[in-house]
């Protein structure tokens, strides 16, 4: 797994992932943002390269936040009630982290091989972008959850 040394995290932090974890968040909803944009603005290069490349970086991102976050789900102390939420976080973790990939993937292979302007193929990937915020939002939920109703990564063990 990936495992930090303790110097290198700032005080608040009880491990790597709530560092890590709200870079992929914005950056992958930024990335749609922009693709609708570009969408509504048609044969935009600059905002449709912009949104190839936080596409890009957002799944590069959300590869060590995952396996952050299963570290730390493993490493913290987690109330006996927060233990089913958990493996639902992980779970929609991992099918996010893979959505993000084959799209991002697919979405590239697109945008450096049909270089023109096609938009059923674009509203194809609005679509898929927009079931991604979806994930990424009941994901992000779960984990809030964690954190603001069992204290999960911020209460120490009694």
């Amino acid at each position: 797994m990936l495992t930090t040394p303790r110097w290198l995290l700032p005080d608040w932090a009880p491990n790597l992932h709530p560092v890590l974890v709200h870079f992929p968040v914005a950056l992958l909803v930024t990335a749609v943002a922009c693709d609708f944009l570009a969408f509504a603005l048609k044969r935009h290069p600059f905002l449709r390269n912009g949104a190839a490349a936080l596409y890009l970086l957002g799944t590069v991102l959300i590869v060590p936040t995952y396996l952050s976050g299963r570290e730390a789900g493993a490493t913290v102390f987690t109330p006996g009630m927060a233990h089913g939420l958990v493996d639902e976080h992980w779970t929609w973790a991992m099918w996010t982290l893979l959505y993000f990939i084959g799209l991002t993937g697919g979405r590239l292979v697109a945008h450096w091989r049909l270089a023109g302007w096609h938009p059923a193929l674009w509203a194809f990937f609005l679509v898929g972008g927009a079931g991604g915020v979806l994930l990424l939002t009941t994901t992000a939920e779960r984990g809030a959850r964690l954190v603001f109703d069992y204290g999960v990564g911020v209460l120490g063990v009694r």
